[in-house]
């Protein structure tokens, strides 16, 4: 893959499968790179992937994430500087608190596309 270099688009690139906005920051052959934005009060849709599994960097606002894999389940209080992991096979949701939820995840192996996402029950009710 060719040398890349990327500024931070002011509109979303995408939708998430989950609903939130994505703004497509690089890729290599072994991992993808993406900004997500939740906005104020908004919960995300519950999904799983179906290949691929991300590591998240929360960069602005706040809010909550809740995963289950397997017999473990865990709500994560988020904020500026706060790391997690959504290993192949988690099922997860997250909604944003009042400023909203912004963070970068790293997608490896690279996002295949709106079919690797489905739904699965989750914790809180969206909509």
């Amino acid at each position: 893959m060719p040398l890349q270099t990327k500024t931070l688009s002011a509109a979303p690139d995408a939708l998430a499968p989950d609903g939130s906005e994505v703004r497509l920051l690089a890729a290599l052959a072994g991992g993808s790179f993406a900004h997500f934005t939740l906005s104020p009060g908004q919960v995300s849709a519950p999904v799983s992937h179906r290949t691929v599994e991300e590591i998240w960097y929360v960069v602005a606002g706040e809010g909550e994430v809740w995963r289950k894999l397997r017999d473990e389940e865990i709500v994560t209080p988020v904020s500026p500087g706060v790391a997690l992991t959504i290993p192949l096979g988690t099922h997860f949701q997250f909604r944003a608190g009042a400023e909203g939820l912004a963070f970068v995840a790293a997608t490896m192996p690279p996002w295949p596309g709106a079919e690797e996402a489905f739904p699965v029950a989750g914790r809180w009710k969206t909509g």
